[in-house]
């Protein structure tokens, strides 16, 4: 009598090892899935968001009118490569600020200057 049987050991490990294999390879997709998603929910919309402040900052221009991350808004009277200098208000107070300090750049438009916040 044969304590060990060969064939249900070689069966059993056959079995085992196709398991294995296919786990492996569905946790690897699942991985690839899962970076996937992150790249598109969260680097993807991130990166674009960055291009478009990277593209508003370097076309700021003398004359416009911008909003600070503190909340001012002024018009540019003077540009730097790091710094920019903002008219506030009508006594020509002036200020130098960080040129990534800015937040966005307001529409003008000629017809309706009463939509603009005062300075």
């Amino acid at each position: 009598m044969n304590l060990f049987n060969t064939s249900a050991i070689a069966e059993a490990a056959a079995g085992t090892t196709t398991n294995s294999g296919g786990d492996f390879i569905s946790m690897i997709i699942m991985i690839v899935v899962m970076v996937a998603i992150f790249y598109f929910l969260l680097i993807r919309p991130q990166r674009k968001k960055d291009k478009a402040v990277k593209n508003m900052l370097n076309s700021l221009k003398t004359g416009d009118r911008i909003c600070t991350i503190g909340g001012f808004y002024g018009t540019i009277a003077a540009l730097k490569e790091d710094t920019v200098t903002l008219k506030l208000g009508s006594l020509e107070n002036t200020v130098v600020i960080a040129r990534w300090a800015i937040r966005s750049v307001e529409n003008v438009s000629t017809e309706n200057d009463a939509s603009m916040p005062e300075v």
